[in-house]
C-alpha cells in the first residue's frame, strides 16, 4: 500500500546548480545596488519564503573564532533593529558588568546554503557588532574594517581587494584536535601530497565535496588541489573586495570542517600540526583599486609594480616584526616559520624566493598584486587584513631602496618574541587602539604562559588544546 501521508517537514533544499546561480546573482548585487535597497528586497524575500525555518547570523571575535546564532525569520524581521546578545560570553568582547552588545544585520551578505552541509531551511548573513550606543564595537574587526574601508573609498576613491590561498590538513577521526595527545599525535589520511593522490582517495573526495559546496555558495573557486605536504589541501576562490574575502575565509574553514566531519575526519587549520613536513599558510594576495583602476600596476615600474605598490609593501616590511602577532596568532604558527620548509620568515620582497615574507607574482594591469606569505591560516582574517591595510597606508617605509643589499632580517621565531615586539609597539597602539592591544595581549600571553618557550621537534599538547580555534569549553572553564 502506497504511503499517501505528506512529509512532516518541508524545508528549503536547493539543488547545487540553482544555489550557485542565486548566490552569484546576490554577489553581483552587492557591487551595484545600495544596502538599503537590498535590505528591502531580502526582507520581502524572507517574508514570502515559507520553507525557511531559520536565518543564521554570524560574527567573529577578536581572536578569530567564528560564532553563529539562528533566528526565527519572523522574529528577525520584527526585531532586526534590536538584536542584543551577551558579549561577556564571547572571549575578548565585554566584561560581565557591561555585557549587552547588539548585532546589526549586513543584509547584502545573504547566502543560500547547501543543505547537505548546513542543514535544510536556512540562509546565512553576516552581522556587525555594535556597542550599546549603536557605534561599531571597537573589538569587532569586521566592523572596524568596514568603517575604515568605507572612509577610504569616500575620501580617496580607494578600494582594497584580496584573495587568499588558505591551506589546511585533513586528519583521521572526528574532533581530532580536542583529542590530541603528544604520544599519538595526528594520523594523516594520505601520504602522497601535491599531485600524488588518487582520484577517489579520501583527500580527493573531501576536496571535491568542499569545492562543490563553495562553488554553490558563490565563491567562484578557481583551483582546488592537494598541497605539498601529505594530507594537505588548498581551495582557491576568486579575488574580491576585502570584507567579502574575509567573510569567505570564515565560511571556507567552516565548510571544510563540516564536510570533513561528515566523512568521519577532521579538517584542521593549525599552521603546523605535524613536525618535519611543510606547514599551512594563508598567502594574502592584495591590491588597491581607485575608480576601477588597479593602482598597484605600472608596466614600467620595478617588477611591474607602481610607486604606490612599492610604498605599500615597504611599509609592511618595515613594521613586520611588530605586526607579526596579528598575522601569526598562535604558538603553533611559529613552527611554520621554520626556514627548512619553504617558510616565509625572511623580511624581504622578491619575485621568486618563497622564503620571502612578500612575493611579487607575475601580473598585468588586471592582476598586479603583492603576495604576503607570512600570514597563518588560524589568524583572524578581519584583524589580519585590517592590520595589513593600515600598515601599508599609514606605516613608515623602509629608509633604503628595495634592491639594496643589506643584512637579512627575520620574523620572530617564537610567539614569546612576537608578543614582546607587539607589546612594546607604539605603532600597534596607533592602528589597533590601546584597548584592543591589551585585550589581544591578554589572551595571547595566557596561551604563551601555558606553552614551553622552546618549541622542540614534537608538537606539544598545550599548543593544540589551548589553541583559540580548538573549541573545548570544559577545558577553558577549568581556568
Amino acid at each position: 500500500m502506497q504511503d499517501t501521508n505528506p512529509p512532516l517537514k518541508n524545508f528549503l533544499e536547493i539543488p547545487y546548480d540553482e544555489l550557485a546561480e542565486m548566490n552569484l546573482k546576490a554577489k553581483e548585487k552587492q557591487q551595484t545596488i545600495s544596502p538599503k535597497v537590498l535590505e528591502e528586497e531580502y526582507r520581502l524575500y524572507l517574508k514570502k519564503e515559507k520553507k525557511l525555518k531559520a536565518v543564521t547570523l554570524c560574527f567573529t571575535d577578536i581572536e578569530g573564532r567564528f560564532h553563529m546564532l539562528d533566528y526565527d525569520k519572523k522574529y528577525l524581521l520584527e526585531s532586526a533593529a534590536n538584536l542584543t546578545f551577551d558579549g561577556s560570553s564571547i572571549r575578548g568582547f565585554t566584561a560581565l558588568h557591561e555585557s549587552d552588545l547588539r548585532l546589526e544585520v549586513d543584509w547584502s551578505s545573504i547566502m543560500w546554503l547547501p543543505s547537505d552541509v548546513f542543514g535544510s531551511g536556512k540562509v546565512i548573513m553576516f552581522a556587525d557588532v555594535l556597542d550599546k550606543d549603536r557605534s561599531p564595537y571597537i573589538s569587532d574587526f569586521r566592523s572596524q574594517l568596514k568603517l575604515y574601508t568605507t572612509k577610504l573609498k569616500e575620501k580617496d576613491g580607494i578600494q582594497a581587494f584580496t584573495a587568499t590561498e588558505t591551506e589546511g590538513f585533513l586528519v583521521e577521526g572526528v574532533d581530532a584536535e580536542q583529542k590530541y595527545t603528544e604520544e599519538v599525535g595526528f594520523t594523516l589520511i594520505s601520504i602522497g601530497g601535491y599531485y600524488h593522490s588518487l582520484p577517489l582517495d579520501k583527500l580527493r573526495r573531501f576536496i571535491d565535496a568542499a569545492a562543490e559546496a563553495q562553488r554553490a555558495m558563490g565563491f567562484r573557486n578557481e583551483k582546488d588541489h592537494p598541497e605539498v605536504a601529505p594530507s594537505q589541501f588548498e581551495l582557491n576562490f576568486g579575488y574580491t573586495e576585502v570584507i567579502r574575502a574575509c567573510d569567505q575565509i570564515q565560511l571556507y574553514k567552516l565548510v571544510c570542517r563540516q564536510v570533513a566531519d561528515n566523512m568521519g575526519m577532521t579538517a584542521t587549520f593549525l599552521p603546523k600540526p605535524i613536525a618535519n613536513i611543510n606547514g599551512s599558510g594563508m598567502h594574502v594576495n592584495f591590491s588597491l583599486g581607485k575608480f576601477g583602476k588597479n593602482i598597484f600596476y605600472d608596466k614600467n615600474g620595478q617588477d611591474g609594480l607602481s610607486k604606490e605598490a612599492w610604498e605599500f609593501l615597504l611599509k609592511i616590511l618595515n613594521h613586520a616584526p611588530e605586526i607579526c602577532l596579528a598575522l601569526n596568532s598562535s604558538v603553533n604558527a611559529y613552527r611554520r616559520l621554520d626556514p627548512h620548509f619553504e617558510a616565509p620568515n625572511q623580511i624581504k620582497v622578491t619575485p621568486n624566493d618563497r622564503g620571502s615574507m612578500i612575493r611579487i607574482p607575475t601580473g598585468n594591469e588586471k592582476t598586479a598584486r603583492v603576495e604576503i606569505r607570512s600570514v597563518a591560516p588560524d589568524s583572524n582574517p578581519y584583524l589580519a587584513l585590517y592590520t595589513i591595510l593600515r600598515t601599508g597606508l599609514e606605516g613608515k617605509r623602509l629608509n633604503h631602496p628595495a634592491n639594496r643589499r643589506e643584512r637579512l632580517r627575520f620574523l620572530p621565531g617564537t610567539i614569546h618574541d612576537a608578543v614582546r615586539l607587539f607589546k612594546t609597539s607604539d605603532f600597534i597602539s596607533k592602528i589597533l587602539g590601546e584597548e584592543n592591544k591589551q585585550k589581544y595581549l591578554f589572551y595571547k600571553e595566557a596561551v604563551v604562559d601555558r606553552s614551553p618557550k622552546e618549541l622542540g621537534k614534537k608538537v606539544k599538547m598545550g599548543e593544540i588544546i589551548y589553541h583559540h580555534e580548538v573549541t573545548n569549553q570544559v577545558l577553558w572553564n577549568n581556568f
